[in-house]
Formats: C-alpha cells, sequence, structure tokens
C-alpha cells in the first residue's frame, strides 16, 4: 500500500533537539501522577517514496532524566531503576508502519536497562513546513505505554494505606521535529 501525505518529501531527516521532548508519566501513591522528560541524543528517520516503508532510529540519554525532583532523580538513575552507569542509553528501531482506521502506528523494539522489548507508538503528523532560514521541517507526537517490569525496572515499596509507590504502567510521548538533510 502507497500512501499521499501532502508536504511529505522522501530522504533522510534527523532529529531537532532544541524542538523536540521526551517526556513520560507514571502513577505516584497510586493517587497522582509523576511526569518527567529525558534528552534525546538522536534520532534518524530514513523516508522512502511511501511514507509506510520508512524506518526510524533514536537514542536517548537516561542520566538526562529530569522530574524537577533531584533526591528522585538521583534514584531513578541508581541501580534501583535504570542502573545510568551500566546502560547510558535508551534505543528504538522501527520494524514497521502501518495505517490501521486511518490511524497512523509505528511499530519497533524499544530497548532500556538491556531488554529489549516490541512496542507500538501511536503517530500523529503534525506537518511540515519550510523555516525561515530555508530548512524543510517535519513533526510528529508518538504515544506509547509500557509495562516498566518488563524491562527490569520492578523496585517498588509498599504503602501502609495500601498500594505501592510506583505504577507499572508508564505512558512515553515523543514530541518531535526534524530536518529533511539536503
Amino acid at each position: 500500500m502507497t500512501i499521499d501525505i501532502p508536504g511529505y518529501r522522501a530522504g533522510t531527516w534527523t532529529l531537532d533537539p532544541a524542538h523536540s521532548e521526551v517526556t513520560f508519566s507514571v502513577r505516584h501513591m497510586m493517587i497522582s501522577k509523576v511526569r518527567g522528560t529525558f534528552g534525546v541524543k538522536s534520532a534518524t528517520i530514513v523516508a522512502p517514496e511511501n511514507p509506510l516503508d520508512a524506518t526510524v532510529s533514536a537514542t536517548v540519554d537516561v542520566a538526562s532524566i529530569d522530574t524537577n525532583d533531584e533526591n528522585r532523580d538521583a534514584h531513578l538513575r541508581s541501580a534501583d531503576f535504570f542502573d545510568t552507569e551500566e546502560h547510558p542509553t535508551m534505543e528504538f528501531v522501527s520494524t514497521g508502519t502501518r495505517i490501521e482506521g486511518g490511524d497512523f502506528f509505528v511499530d519497533g523494539d524499544l530497548s532500556i536497562r538491556g531488554v529489549s522489548k516490541p512496542v507500538t507508538f501511536e503517530l500523529e503528523f503534525g506537518g511540515f513546513g519550510q523555516d525561515p532560514y530555508g530548512n524543510y521541517k517535519a513533526g510528529a507526537s508518538a504515544t506509547t505505554v509500557i509495562n516498566r517490569e518488563d524491562f527490569g525496572l520492578t523496585w517498588n515499596a509498599a504503602l501502609e494505606t495500601g498500594g505501592v509507590l510506583v505504577g507499572k504502567d508508564v505512558t512515553i510521548t515523543l514530541d518531535l521535529q526534524g530536518s529533511l538533510q539536503a
């Protein structure tokens, strides 16, 4: 199947880190959500003529985690969670792009803490355009939910009132902007 996306151009796209963000949210004490961000080290999309044949590879700097609490961030970097000394990055490599019911999905392998699992991101195109400097840009958002325990992130603490300190489900959201390479 070939699709037509207005403004789409084939080529190699690289991430614009100043206009991109990786965020996450997870339940805390089962009563609220903690949100945080990661810095993106690199991301490349190779886009052939048919957008459904595009490939994506991305690397995130895990040590860049920021939840607006330095003590929590240090704990998340420790061996209890991400173990950034041994596993400094998270990686995503796509295995396919598809359309279902008019929605776009990107399937791929997500690697966290040395564990790779298949995940699916739901993709929302923001559009295409040329910036004031002549660079052709594309924007998109993508979201998935993972079970952190599937990736070896199993630390938790029981609460006196019942439940646990940290939820299992983590929502990951990517807000990305990239530039078409000349």
